[in-house]
């Protein structure tokens, strides 16, 4: 096994396919056991050498946010696609002054290098927890994109790991480092504005139909596809994309391998919203009801649905909606807290306003944060507790979405007319349902002609984060993993 060092690479980078056929990509046999590499460097002025993993989308904003980064180094890429490579690499020397990093197509490979401190992860879901362990198991800190998981049990397994290893582990959950909502939520929990009885999370963010095929199809020749699989099966894509092709991003509408849109970008929203609700555990109960309206199209997860989680003295409730819609209170991708005095409006990413119960706007805050710094920072420090995105948060928003699925996919289908009591006797709630039906309606969606997918209400044990009586829903808490690619049930 050979790889290309960053001299090597920067005679190679005038094309890559020039660098691939020179033979410079790692192996993809299995790798052995990793060894533990000693701590990352704590000193202000020494360099922390990080790798990330995936650097087709998410991982470009990983690659802007370290790369050039004082005392940090990019000095590894990872991905199964050699066609997204050029780019990332690209970008890195730009950042570092012409200086390359080092490229391989098997994770396994970086874990292997005693030379890297710390990995990012921007791989799609199904991938997030198991890369995260195994690199924490080879003695690498680790920052893993949202979702942090594809399943509540394996993002539990991912929380157990940081602990056994000692790992600083963050979850890419970027607006808990943004002072304007730190402060937000500070004026939310301190009761600034009375009682807070629900906490909404809004993910209003059209999506376009990923179209249909009647056969399956191949994957892009420059992907080794069985890694891209990993911990999924490795059936062949059944989809294909004009933009996106058979593979890349269309994934996230696939229950194999993503999470619909509420583990996509809701899983932001859903995390301001437990964050201010200043629950920390999983809720009691939940449901949820909705569907996919509006195209008919190979995806599967719904691009239109009310999640409910009772936590007994407040409700988090959740919207997804994939058709053009407008914003509810001021919000489109964000969140509003109902105060017994006012709310609290997440209009984006680093600003809040809060108003009283005339409409009045009271108090407004704002402001950019680095969550990447303080990732690094807390490497440096060896503190876990200096994390604004600690992976047990990161666990439990994520298991809130994988639960508000659970429902829907355990649910059953009826015609819009036999909604009542879909959502129990819950005002707001129900509130909510009759503003989605109306949004379908405003999008002439043929409501005689589709069916309403009404999910299981089901009960939590929050302790063991386990669903109390429902085989079938539990079934879903987890995987059937590939061999190879099992996540390990200890430490």
């Amino acid at each position: 096994m050979r790889f290309l060092q960053r001299r090597e690479f920067m005679q190679q980078s005038a094309g890559l396919s020039a660098l691939i056929a020179a033979g410079y990509f790692a192996d993809t046999g299995d790798a052995g056991q990793a060894q533990t590499q000693p701590a990352a460097p704590r000193g202000a002025n020494e360099r922390l050498n990080i790798a990330v993993i995936g650097v087709r989308s998410r991982g470009l904003d990983h690659i802007g946010g370290l790369a050039g980064r004082h005392n940090c180094r990019v000095t590894h890429i990872c991905d199964v696609d050699t066609a997204v490579i050029a780019n990332a690499v690209q970008r890195i020397q730009k950042a570092q002054g012409g200086d390359a990093p080092v490229v391989v197509q098997d994770m396994r490979r970086l874990f292997e290098n005693r030379d890297i401190h710390a990995v990012t992860i921007a791989t799609p879901n199904h991938w997030h927890s198991l890369a995260g362990i195994w690199a924490m198991a080879a003695g690498k800190h680790v920052y893993v994109e949202k979702p942090v998981s594809h399943n509540v049990w394996e993002g539990r397994r991912l929380v157990e790991a940081s602990r056994h290893y000692n790992k600083i582990c963050q979850a890419g959950t970027q607006i808990r480092s943004n002072p304007g909502i730190r402060e937000a939520i500070e004026f939310i929990r301190a009761g600034r504005l009375g009682r807070c009885s629900i906490g909404r999370g809004l993910c209003y963010k059209s999506r376009p139909s990923i179209g249909h095929v009647n056969a399956v199809q191949q994957p892009p020749r420059t992907m080794d596809y069985n890694l891209w699989c990993g911990p999924a099966s490795n059936a062949p894509p059944r989809r294909n994309h004009p933009r996106n092709g058979t593979v890349h991003y269309d994934w996230h509408w696939i229950w194999e391998y993503g999470n619909g849109d509420l583990g996509n970008q809701g899983i932001h929203q859903v995390d301001v919203a437990r964050w201010g609700l200043g629950k920390n555990e999983l809720s009691r109960s939940v449901v949820s009801v909705g569907g996919r309206f509006g195209y008919v199209d190979d995806g599967e997860t719904p691009n239109t649905q009310v999640a409910v989680f009772d936590y007994g003295d407040c409700e988090l409730i959740f919207e997804v909606r994939g058709l053009p819609t407008q914003a509810y209170r001021g919000a489109m991708v964000g969140n509003v807290f109902h105060c017994a005095e006012g709310y609290v409006a997440f209009t984006n990413y680093n600003t809040a306003i809060a108003f009283n119960n005339e409409n009045r706007e009271i108090r407004r805050f704002t402001g950019n944060g680095d969550h990447y710094g303080n990732w690094v920072g807390a490497i440096r420090s060896g503190r876990r507790e200096d994390l604004k995105g600690e992976v047990l948060e990161g666990h439990l928003s994520s298991a809130l979405c994988h639960l508000a699925n659970i429902s829907h996919r355990v649910g059953r289908a009826v015609r819009f007319d036999q909604r009542n009591g879909a959502l129990g006797d819950n005002r707001e709630a129900n509130e909510t349902l009759t503003r989605m039906i109306d949004h379908l309606r405003t999008n002439n969606v043929a409501m005689d002609q589709v069916m309403l997918t009404v999910g299981r209400r089901l009960t939590l044990d929050v302790r063991n984060e386990t669903f109390v009586n429902d085989q079938d829903a539990n079934r879903l808490l987890t995987r059937e993993y590939r061999k190879g690619f099992e996540v390990p049930a200890r430490f």
